[in-house]
């Protein structure tokens, strides 16, 4: 091959090898910076759409959790309101077991009566001021809650439950109008406690199968993100190794091609001492 000073090949050859040294460590620079393999969707464009629709996945569980966590919460707060009216029917049987022996007079009576009309209204209050937000979770009014606990619309990802349609008010519980003034009332008051106290912990049963279902639900959601990571993270995220390997093996050939990069734009200088 002969000298020419036009066209100097081997500088051409040079900078398209420093040139891709140096793409090279850019890229290894990227990857580890970020944490990403795919530092561009052609580095892997296949990878890229599955690693995304997994972090969409992994995202939407993340939220579909919390809904369980606040289900949860949810459900406490209701099962706590009625923890207190079954304390409070307790003691309205017990005033009505009370009232009903001739071991007290009338002027006792009245004093029981009033006691337990301040009881039949802290229930009723109980009843409707037991919410979470805005819903009311136990005076019948919102009788159906649905959870979304997953990351899809299906059916299959949405816990419904089903609370006893009457609630737990006063009336629903049989107990308004509690009169225990008279041996009879009282007696009265003793059925309908016990009946009200088996109703209530019918409710209290299904807030605590409800609780115990949704424990499994974050413990499986739990598992669900953790393998969905782990997918995700062999198919996005970087290898430190491999990738501080790439820097440095590109670093040294970039500096070798620019050595010789160097050499080669001295080539046209001996052509002009020919000229010379």
């Amino acid at each position: 091959m002969g000298l020419r000073i036009a066209t100097n090949m081997a500088s051409i050859a040079a900078q398209r090898a420093m040139g891709m040294q140096t793409k090279k460590q850019e890229h290894a620079a990227q990857a580890l910076s970020s944490g990403s393999r795919i530092v561009r969707s052609s580095d892997d464009a296949a990878g890229l759409a599955i690693s995304e629709i997994m972090k969409s996945d992994i995202r939407g569980l993340g939220q579909a959790r919390s809904n369980a966590f606040n289900a949860i919460s949810a459900i406490q707060v209701g099962e706590g309101g009625l923890s207190e009216q079954t304390n409070i029917l307790t003691r309205l049987k017990e005033l009505g077991v009370q009232s009903a022996s001739d071991s007290v007079g009338e002027k006792e009576r009245a004093y029981m009566q009033q006691e337990a009309g301040t009881l039949v209204d802290e229930l009723d209050r109980i009843s409707k001021t037991t919410k979470f937000g805005d819903k009311n979770l136990i005076d019948g009014s919102q009788s159906t809650l649905e959870f979304q606990v997953g990351a899809q619309a299906g059916a299959e990802h949405i816990i419904t439950f089903k609370s006893d349609s009457d609630g737990a008010s006063a009336s629903a519980l049989g107990i308004d109008g509690t009169d225990i003034s008279s041996k009879s009332g009282a007696r009265q008051l003793i059925t309908n406690a016990n009946n009200a106290i088996d109703k209530v912990s019918k409710m209290r049963a299904g807030f605590g199968a409800l609780q115990a279902r949704l424990d499994s639900t974050v413990n499986g959601l739990d598992s669900r993100v953790e393998n969905l990571s782990a997918a995700k993270s062999r198919i996005s995220d970087s290898d430190v190794a491999k990738e501080t390997a790439d820097m440095a093996s590109a670093s040294m050939l970039q500096s070798a091609a620019l050595s010789v990069l160097a050499q080669a734009n001295q080539q046209p200088m001996v052509a002009m001492k020919l000229i010379g």
